[in-house]
């Protein structure tokens, strides 16, 4: 129950920043781009690299720690971090077509899902 506990605060902080970010973006620069979405990929992106190959090279992590950092903060911030990393690391062990999978795959079907549930709103409205 703590994991559930730990991933849940977690959670709570990394959406939070992931709202304060995308305002704080959104009110200083003008773009038709959802560039705040863009900054927050791109940092959880980072921080998710840097904490899981640092765990595994530089320090150590406990598991409860990494369920509130990664799990928690970082799936808050932006699940797009895990699916960065996951094909990261796939490209490094040499699995290029897994890789480039990986990257077709969530991107089409995620897009696709969005998709999917606007046309079932819009059917419903």
């Amino acid at each position: 129950m703590i994991k559930v506990v730990l991933a849940g605060i977690g959670g709570f902080i990394g959406a939070s920043f992931r709202y304060m970010i995308s305002n704080i973006i959104s009110k200083h620069i003008s773009s038709s781009l959802p560039l705040g979405t863009l900054c927050v990929n791109i940092i959880g992106g980072f921080f998710i690299g840097f904490i899981l190959e640092g765990s595994m090279k530089l320090w150590s992590l406990s598991p409860d720690m990494r369920i509130f950092l990664v799990t928690g903060i970082l799936g808050g911030l932006t699940t797009f971090s895990a699916f960065s990393y996951e094909t990261v690391e796939l490209f490094s062990k040499g699995s290029y077509f897994l890789g480039m999978s990986n990257a077709a795959l969530n991107l089409i079907l995620s897009l696709a899902s969005v998709w999917i549930g606007k046309l079932v709103v819009q059917g419903i409205g």
